[in-house]
């Protein structure tokens, strides 16, 4: 791998530390090349500590490592994406990540609606706002009416699926979906906790 450290003026180039499962960006350090190389050779994270004017492993008193993945570097030869996996919290303040956010598997607009899904069934369950609400109001039906509507989805799946039809097989999909996330939140899951089934399963 082509890597300029001399770009800067201390030999030093951006890391930004991405766990390499969930894809969240944990951290963002500095290496220079022996810092590289000793995390080629440990496959553990080492950076260079600007504040401490040395090799800096990560975890080397916390205990919490970054464990080595993969390292890609970027079109300028200039700034490296390590993924890792990582032992615990990355933060020194006990955060997942140094913007406070926990290390979640994310789904782009799913994971939105998971939490649009959410909150209506908070305010269901303090009866706000609930007039306009579609999904307030299923959840102020119970755990019976919402299986039921997952269940009548997946019929219309099934029969779309058999037609030629695909705008209507894809709007009954998305029926599908959205009802089994809803169904998800009334047994007090998310789509995350399925994916970890899914993963054990991994041979």
């Amino acid at each position: 791998m082509n890597i300029n450290f001399s770009k800067s003026a201390h030999g030093l180039i951006p890391a930004i530390i991405q766990d390499s499962e969930t894809k969240a960006v944990l951290m963002l350090g500095y290496m220079n090349a022996e810092s590289y190389q000793k995390t080629l050779d440990t496959k553990k994270v080492t950076f260079f500590s600007r504040s401490k004017q040395r090799l800096w492993t990560k975890g080397e008193e916390s205990g919490n490592f970054l464990n080595l993945v993969d390292i890609k570097n970027d079109c300028d030869n200039d700034t490296l994406l390590i993924q890792v996996r990582p032992e615990g919290p990355t933060c020194h303040t006990g955060s997942d990540t140094c913007w406070q956010e926990a290390n979640n598997q994310k789904y782009g607009f799913i994971s939105d609606l998971e939490n649009t899904i959410k909150t209506r069934r908070e305010n269901a369950s303090r009866s706000v706002g609930t007039e306009k609400s579609y999904v307030a109001s299923l959840f102020k039906l119970g755990m019976n009416k919402i299986a039921q509507k997952v269940g009548e989805e997946a019929i219309e799946v099934v029969i779309e699926a058999k037609d030629d039809n695909d705008d209507l097989f894809l709007s009954e999909s998305a029926d599908l979906l959205f009802h089994y996330l809803i169904l998800l939140q009334a047994k007090g899951f998310e789509l995350n906790d399925v994916v970890d089934v899914l993963k054990s399963r991994q041979k």
